[in-house]
């Protein structure tokens, strides 16, 4: 008996079959029956189907004599499934990567509940992906039923994101209604009969959302169907006594599904439309609970379809009206601006004020806060203030740190007045040079990949980005902050602006260079003995959104075995996307890997961990200062350097030994090799290179040189050739 029968009804979908098939048999977890459904279609589907059945013994096709519909396709399906869960998948969408394996791996945490539901993610037409918004309702722990957790029925009322134990289906005698919206009376009644219910936070699939050929998407009068299958939902709880507490949940739920399908434009023809509210109003009406309440949204369906319109007419014209003023406030508060600004720009500069920003003003960070640091220890006459984004980031702040927020009239203030300008990243275009202000640019990290105007060939990796703007504003900076020779040449190449190299080591790797230990160890419960590997994956270009999963984490901690903790910390372009959804915030929760995404200082990060694996992250230049054993795994590296570009060839001149398959890399741990003297050469050499400046008076030598103007032993800054030229007509406005 396998542990899934995933049921595939297949109509009109030739050209997407292929990929959802794929998906369901490349999984890594193999214990599964594929039972496709033919739904008498008119094109190649059954053809493809048979094929796939005639090399896959796991696949058994039905072909059906006539067109049924997707529900009962799915009913079709279900008495030939032998499997302990029923995983009903849409033809045109897929499995992700894993996604089976995490399932499985949830279900016997869990004990085998009656139900789990899972995550997605929508996939776009256009190539983007958007992660399911309401996905933190699956972090819910243990078991439970609908009565204990509502609110996993504010999640998508669809078939496909949830698994369904096969006794438990088959002993409700739950089946699919023929129909339009055929998984609304199949899942409210599930839920809600179900004792025991479970949840993963994980993106198990993905939803394809098709430019046309979208059943719900259709205008057609089918979306009437939808009281239909409210109806057999509503007969459902009427026949047990024990859900009767459901029915006023039940009862606005359908109000705001029909209401919400009625808004919608491309949904019912402009003339059904008022047939389409006042038979929702009558049925709302006829199933209104004594004492149900009628407010919000649903109370549209207490009046007229005449009132309802008009009121939908004055909605739309006060949200006219309410962009109309907030276009006109913002243009007053530019003016406004302006003013305040030109009224503090005829004021001195004040040599003692520094303006400091990271990260696009995402607090206390990286080289910037290095600088801060450092000058309070040994410039305390200088005042340092911090942009921050909003009143959020401020609120993360440590006590006594001052900041204004970025717009805000204290922060046009303090900008028109300061000397000094520390940052990591360009500061917005609004922000007008004075003469005489010195702007410090820190960058953020030794460069591998392409960055500045070397992105002007690589148009997948500058999609969005105006690097002619970007010039613009780096023409502001009057000292450029160098780590290493490297980084002094590339800075040249990429940024053809005005500005003075200094070279000084990075700031941030200051604490780096005695390896002191933070808490990190402590505060995630890694026991002292352990060996930590940290695993920091960077971002793809040749990828919309960015990420690609290159190793499987699970199988990466089984390998590393007793003794090894394996810590994850992805790109900070990631850290909100749907990255963490496809299997690392799952596999932290159950303690299989460590999550050091969020963790804001990346030094404490570095410090615990005992060897770094990464492939293409500027993450390796930092950590080499601590002279630990580096792994470099170039899986992708041709696909990497074609779509992004790199400044060196990082396989060739690696900071440790190179894996160009999991094979390799889990060679390496399982040998020991990781750790050999040839892996110590390695090190030296990359650190020789890439670590002269690093040590530990990075910082100081900004304060010093830069900020009190003391003169420093060593090289003095050093004037880029080339630099005083007539500026690049790529600067120009």
């Amino acid at each position: 008996m396998p542990r899934f029968s995933v049921i595939v009804p297949c109509f009109k979908v030739q050209g997407f079959l292929r990929e959802c098939l794929d998906s369901v048999l490349g999984q890594s977890f193999g214990d599964f029956e594929l039972i496709a459904v033919d739904d008498c279609s008119p094109d190649g589907s059954g053809a493809i189907l048979d094929e796939y059945a005639e090399r896959d013994p796991r696949v058994r096709v039905l072909h059906l004599p006539e067109n049924v519909g997707l529900g009962r396709a799915r009913n079709a399906g279900m008495p030939h499934a032998t499997g302990d869960y029923l995983f009903f998948l849409d033809s045109d969408d897929t499995l992700t990567p894993g996604a089976l394996r995490a399932v499985a791996d949830r279900l016997a945490e869990a004990e085998d509940p009656d139900v789990l539901v899972f995550d997605y993610a929508r996939t776009y037409w256009w190539g983007g992906t958007r992660r399911n918004v309401l996905a933190h309702l699956l972090t819910r722990e243990g078991t439970f039923s609908a009565s204990e957790y509502p609110e996993i029925l504010d999640l998508l009322m669809v078939v496909w994101n949830k698994v369904y134990r096969r006794d438990f289906v088959t002993a409700g005698g739950f089946e699919f209604p023929p129909g339009y919206y055929e998984d609304t009376p199949w899942t409210f009644p599930v839920l809600l009969s179900a004792r025991r219910i479970a949840a993963l936070d994980r993106i198990c699939l993905n939803y394809r959302q098709r430019r046309q050929g979208n059943i719900l998407s259709t205008t057609s009068r089918k979306h009437f169907d939808i009281h239909d299958q409210y109806e057999r939902v509503f007969a459902f709880v009427a026949e047990r006594p024990e859900l009767a507490d459901w029915r006023p949940y039940l009862h606005r739920k359908m109000g705001e599904h029909c209401l919400d399908i009625l808004a919608k434009p491309d949904r019912l023809p402009p003339a059904d439309k008022a047939e389409f509210f006042r038979r929702t109003a009558e049925m709302f009406r006829r199933h209104r609970p004594e004492g149900a309440p009628v407010d919000g949204e649903v109370a549209a369906l207490t009046g007229s379809w005449t009132g309802y319109r008009i009121k939908r007419q004055a909605a739309r014209a006060g949200r006219e009206a309410a962009r109309r003023a907030e276009r006109a406030r913002r243009a007053a508060a530019a003016r406004a601006r302006a003013g305040w600004t030109a009224l503090h720009a005829h004021r001195p500069l004040d040599p003692r004020l520094v303006v400091y920003s990271a990260s696009s003003h995402l607090g206390l960070l990286g080289d910037p806060a290095a600088i801060y640091r450092k000058a309070r220890e040994i410039a305390p006459q200088l005042r340092g203030v911090w942009v921050v984004r909003d009143a959020e980031t401020a609120a993360q702040l440590p006590p006594g740190v001052e900041h204004v927020i970025v717009g805000s009239r204290r922060y046009l203030e303090v900008t028109a007045r300061a000397k000094f300008f520390v940052n990591d990243v360009n500061w917005p275009g609004t922000l007008v040079k004075r003469p005489g202000s010195v702007h410090i640019h820190t960058h953020q990290g030794t460069p591998l990949k392409y960055v500045g105007a070397d992105l002007l060939d690589k148009p997948g990796a500058r999609l969005g980005f105006d690097v002619p703007q970007m010039l613009r504003r780096a023409d502001r900076w009057d000292y450029s902050l160098v780590a290493n020779p490297h980084s002094e040449l590339v800075w040249e190449r990429a940024y053809p602006c005005h500005f003075t190299s200094v070279r000084t080591g990075s700031p941030r790797n200051d604490v780096l260079v005695d390896g002191g230990a933070g808490d990190f160890r402590e505060r995630h419960g890694i026991p002292a003995d352990h060996t930590v590997v940290l695993y920091a994956p960077t971002r793809r270009d040749y990828r919309r959104g960015g990420h690609v999963d290159r190793i499987d984490l699970a199988r990466f901690a089984a390998d590393l075995g007793e003794g090894h903790t394996l810590v994850v910390r992805l790109h900070p372009s990631l850290a909100n996307g749907p990255a963490r959804g496809m299997g690392l915030a799952e596999l932290a929760r159950r303690g299989i890997v460590v999550d050091a995404t969020d963790e804001p200082h990346l030094a404490d990060v570095l410090l615990a961990a005992d060897a770094l694996v990464t492939d293409y992250s500027s993450v390796m230049f930092d950590y080499a200062v601590l002279d630990r054993p580096i792994v470099v795994h170039a899986d992708d590296w041709p696909a990497f350097t074609a779509s992004r570009g790199a400044y060196l060839d990082i396989t060739a001149e690696p900071p440790g030994h190179v894996s160009t398959s999991y094979r390799e890399l889990a060679w390496l741990f399982a040998s020991g090799a990781w750790r050999d003297e040839e892996s110590a050469r390695l090190r030296a050499d990359f650190r020789s290179r890439f670590c002269a400046y690093e040590d530990g008076r990075a910082a100081e030598r900004v304060v010093r040189a830069l900020l009190l103007g003391e003169p420093l032993p060593g090289p003095e800054p050093v004037r880029i050739p080339g630099q005083a030229s007539a500026p690049d007509a790529l600067t120009s406005a």
